[in-house]
């Protein structure tokens, strides 16, 4: 079948009160900060915390038949494998993960929990997927794509559906791009409704696997990246020409733009977003001179975010933006030294976090040593303020690090 309005819609008709309906919001402070009318579409409030949900469903409701007593299996270690695991199981179907060896216990765990049965294999996706086609076959399983299949485009079409029923004269939407479906689905639905409306799509510049392949590049995915959800290294054969038809250009994200994405996602909006949901921000940010004054929909899909990266990320962006610093601070080797370089601090507001004194190791004479110290503070301004003070009270200082660039 072919992606359009109308299968678009049949799909909504299928999975509705079994999906969340989300919310559009629209973003008071990021409205202001960017100087854009801001709305956000909260697919991080599905169950699974993620958009996945709505083309799993909407593929597993089509099936009938021996599909439905032998099983399904899918390929992922992520969102989709929560969707396939959590619907594939409220509706009785049995349901296989095929899952990379390194996939944290985590989120085994939890689609385990789901009802899935999960096998290990491999060291990728693409390890992981031969593995799958041979599960398949001889189980007599039937596979659910994680992106290129039409009806799992159009279960994440109902996005856009929703998108645009909610916020009808949107002059432009911003979207993660992996292998496709999502934007796929929201672009066919987004342009038949109101043909004006412009979707952009983001990819991590680590995984630009749909920018290069419309633009006829040789592919370069590959890298760690903290948008995983998008980290596609071929994009879909059925996604790709809907792309080129209705999507009008693709941005690509720094890891260091989609990492102060999530932060400023949830510092001005309390919204905990992943890697992937906080490309469209990171764009948004980047090219805001491009949207100035129009209404620009940003698709927030998951929140399916380690608790060890999140706390990274947010002690990283106070180190950035010098809310916690670090200062080498030289001084005499004598008693009362270090006191009077904390009252020091303490004076101009400074709150001393950490003190490494150091004699043994640093190269200064053997009568002065050196203290690194952490200091949590307002901003760069405040963290020059304390430098200077120290340095004219006798106390040569700097600030350790590139926090003072950021």
């Amino acid at each position: 079948m072919a992606v359009t309005l109308e299968t678009i819609k049949e799909a909504a008709q299928s999975i509705a009160g079994e999906v969340v309906h989300t919310p559009v919001i629209h973003s008071d402070a990021l409205s202001e900060m960017l100087g854009t009318d801001v709305f956000l579409k909260l697919e991080n409030l599905q169950r699974t915390g993620a958009f996945k949900d709505r083309g799993a469903l909407a593929k597993l409701k089509s099936l009938e038949g021996d599909a439905n007593k032998k099983g399904v299996i899918a390929v992922s270690a992520g969102n989709h494998a929560q969707g396939v695991a959590l619907h594939a199981t409220r509706l009785g179907i049995p349901s296989t993960i095929v899952m990379p060896k390194d996939t944290p216990f985590t989120k085994v765990n939890r689609t385990q929990s789901m009802g899935a049965r999960v096998v290990l294999h491999g060291d990728s996706f693409n390890d992981c997927m031969p593995h799958a086609e041979k599960l398949m076959q001889k189980d007599g399983l039937t596979f659910v794509h994680p992106f290129d299949d039409e009806t799992v485009i159009a279960g994440q079409g109902t996005v856009g559906l929703e998108l645009m029923e909610t916020v009808t004269d949107l002059d432009a939407i911003i979207c993660p791009i992996g292998g496709g479906g999502l934007i796929a689905g929201v672009a066919t639905a987004a342009k038949a409704m109101r043909s004006r409306v412009e979707i952009f799509g983001v990819q991590a510049e680590l995984f630009p696997s749909m920018y290069q392949a419309i633009h006829g590049l040789d592919p370069t995915a590959g890298g760690e990246t903290i948008a995983e959800g998008i980290a596609v290294k071929v994009p879909g054969k059925i996604t790709r020409p809907i792309v080129e038809e209705h999507v009008d250009g693709i941005f690509l994200a720094s890891e260091l733009a989609i990492e102060s994405a999530i932060e400023t996602m949830l510092d001005q909006t309390k919204t905990l977003v992943e890697g992937a949901a906080a490309a469209p921000l990171a764009a948004l940010m980047e090219h805001k001179a491009r949207f100035a004054g129009k209404k620009v929909a940003l698709i927030v899909s998951g929140a399916n975010i380690s608790s060890r990266l999140l706390a990274s990320i947010l002690m990283r962006s106070l180190v950035r933006t010098g809310r916690i610093t670090s200062l080498r601070i030289s001084m005499s080797d004598n008693p009362g030294a270090l006191a009077s370089v904390a009252t020091h601090i303490g004076e101009t507001g400074g709150n001393i976090v950490e003190i490494v004194h150091q004699r043994l190791f640093y190269d200064v004479p053997v009568k002065s040593t050196q203290a690194d110290i952490v200091v949590e503070t307002r901003d760069q301004s405040h963290v020059r303020e304390i430098v200077t003070r120290l340095t004219a009270a006798g106390f040569p200082c700097r600030q350790l690090g590139d926090t003072a660039n950021g």
